[in-house]
């Protein structure tokens, strides 16, 4: 039975355009699950929830706030909430006006946003508080609205029109600002309106706001009837979650999107969802295997280039999800050589995306724009593809597979080799749930990190295997020269492996204990110091190191709790890691477990107690 609407009126639904046109296929979903579900959640963050009729609700109001500040097509709204409920009703509000979204991550430095704000030429900034010493001179700034003022109207953008506008690394270190039309944000709701998931429930987003990942998981759980689950996975947010006694991860989850590198730290947490999304970088075949048995899966790929995502592999439909799959609807997929020529299937070639998804260029870079949107001899009629510098092959049945980038190719005493192809004949190893490649130094040798799947056996053990599997089948100068098992591959914000981290811990001695205080210390702080070790990847010097001080991260937070969780069998918590950050107090809590329920804390010398 539908739940009723609690409240003093019912909230108000998205109304049709002011010309009587159909509503855009986001505002239809909205209005159906505003009528037929108003109570059931829609978001929940940390700072609360709300359901389906409260947020169409907020979205009248703020978006009423917005066309007082001036807000309308072509007018760049920055979106400066982090992970706030009030951040999904913005949004929408900024697409109700048939604006321009500029969604901004508050952990940013604020030299970056600054430099997106002026780059996007922001006229109006939706904002809880403005981050110290960054300028809003000449922006107007609006609070997100609470209160509802009447109905929520949905313009009729024009197709052209640019939606949002994501700023992406770039490759001189300035940020690109991808502009994205309102054709290609209705031609990718309508594919993703496709998969067919039942509604209820919450689908996870824990990608940053500022990425367009986000914009993804937003999407594809309110269209289908669930709630965004906003959830801070960072150092700030698991601290905050152990500080309040709850789980990082909430309950009733049914749908969660993640890259590989945090599926793999996180999806213990992740047993009641029906659907699991890996996208962001390639997805091993073993980790495909591992989260889709008994669950569908889906191993997306696009860029930022082609409107979030530009084709999936589907294990409802049958795919191999360790492929990237085939095009989204009304998306084209070219695998195109250097004079433009489609190659064969089974050769390796450059991916090229075609269709109404491809965005409209680079914000105030022409030059850019020229250069990687091209027009497509495939269509004519003014269309026009993406070139994405990705390597694919499209397999026999129409499935892609990804081999790497273009620009990961590198030279290794004189050989061009693509990091890419390194990755993916060592994933071929069982066992081999992640690898990342690296050059080790300029021109002279390949280092590669792996990650195990649980009882793979010895670490050693595998890393033989993956260096005889490389060296039998790439050339010589192509097989690495280290080869390392590790809990985690070193990530950047995004997700992606960081390789200029990875090629430090791969160069840097392999550790197992330590010395400088390591011999002083007691045989559980030798077994923390141990796991530690291995975990960052650098010498422990003893009991009083610091894990974030190391260089711990959320990431690797959560695998060291797991691996003394197995090296102990004792139930050491995050929290406590996050709290008591030395070898020495996490040692003293393992040994207060060991002791049995009741057991007092034990003491931890310090250096002035000592």
């Amino acid at each position: 039975m539908t739940a009723q609407h609690a409240g003093p009126a019912p909230a108000p639904r998205p109304t049709d355009g002011p010309s009587g046109e159909a509503l855009p296929p986001l505002f239809a979903a909205l209005a159906r699950w505003t009528r037929e579900q108003p109570d059931v959640p829609a978001v929940r963050a940390e700072d609360g929830a709300l359901g389906y009729a409260e947020l169409t609700a907020r979205t009248a109001a703020t978006a009423a706030a917005l066309a007082s500040a001036g807000a309308g097509p072509e007018s760049a709204v920055g979106l400066l909430l982090g992970r706030s409920r009030d951040s999904v009703p913005a949004l929408l509000a900024v697409w109700s006006l048939g604006a321009t979204a500029v969604p901004l991550d508050p952990g940013h430095p604020v030299e970056r946003l600054g430099s997106v704000l002026r780059d996007a030429r922001v006229s109006v900034l939706v904002a809880a508080d403005v981050p110290d010493g960054l300028a809003v001179t000449g922006i107007r700034t609006v609070r997100p609205a609470r209160a509802a003022s009447g109905a929520l109207a949905v313009a009729t953008p024009a197709p052209d029109g640019c939606a949002y506008v994501i700023y992406t690394s770039g490759t001189t270190g300035r940020p690109k600002g991808v502009e994205v039309t309102y054709r290609g944000l209705d031609t990718f709701v309508g594919a993703l309106a496709g998969l067919g998931l039942p509604p209820g429930g919450l689908g996870l987003n824990a990608v940053s706001p500022a990425f367009d990942g986000w914009l993804w998981c937003t999407l594809l759980y309110l269209l289908h009837g669930q709630g965004v689950a906003l959830v801070d996975l960072s150092l700030d947010g698991l601290r905050r979650a152990d500080a309040e006694g709850r789980s990082p991860l909430p309950a009733g989850l049914r749908t969660a999107s993640l890259t590989p590198s945090l599926l793999a730290a996180h999806g213990g947490g992740l047993d009641e969802a029906e659907v699991v999304v890996v996208a962001g970088e390639p997805c091993p075949a073993a980790l495909a295997e591992r989260f889709s048995r008994g669950r569908r899966l889906l191993n997306v790929y696009g860029p930022t280039e082609a409107t979030i995502a530009a084709t999936w592999a589907d294990s409802e439909r049958g795919d191999d999800v360790s492929s990237i799959g085939r095009p989204l609807p009304d998306h084209r997929a070219y695998v195109l050589d250097d004079d433009l020529v489609p190659v064969p299937a089974g050769t390796e070639g450059e991916l090229y995306l075609g269709g109404p998804a491809v965005a409209r260029g680079y914000r105030n870079r022409p030059g850019l724009t020229a250069a990687r949107f091209l027009p497509d001899p495939f269509q004519g009629g003014g269309a026009r593809m993406y070139r994405t510098g990705d390597l694919v092959v499209r397999r026999a049945g129409g499935e892609l597979e990804y081999r790497g980038r273009r620009d990961d190719q590198v030279k290794v005493r004189g050989h061009r080799i693509e990091l890419g192809e390194v990755e993916r004949v060592a994933a071929e190893v069982p066992g081999v749930v992640a690898a990342a490649c690296c050059p080790l130094a300029p021109g002279e040798s390949l280092g590669l990190a792996v990650v195990a799947a649980p009882g793979s056996g010895a670490p050693g053990d595998l890393a033989a295997a993956v260096t005889g599997h490389c060296a039998g089948l790439l050339p010589e100068a192509a097989v690495p020269a280290v080869v390392r098992v590790v809990d985690r591959i070193p990530t950047l914000g995004t997700g992606k492996a960081d390789r200029v981290t990875l090629a430090a811990a791969l160069t840097a001695p392999e550790r197992t204990g330590g010395t400088d205080g390591a011999d002083a210390a007691t045989a559980r702080e030798r077994e923390v110091m141990a796991v530690w070790a291995a975990v960052l990847e650098r010498e422990v010097p003893g009991p009083s190191a610091d894990f974030f001080e190391l260089g711990g991260h959320s990431l690797a937070a959560a695998r060291v709790v797991a691996d003394l969780r197995r090296a102990t069998g004792l139930r050491i918590t995050l929290g406590k890691l996050l709290t008591r950050p030395t070898v020495a107090e996490v040692a003293a809590e393992l040994d207060r477990l060991a002791a049995g329920p009741g057991a007092p804390a034990a003491p931890v010398l310090t250096a002035e107690g000592a």
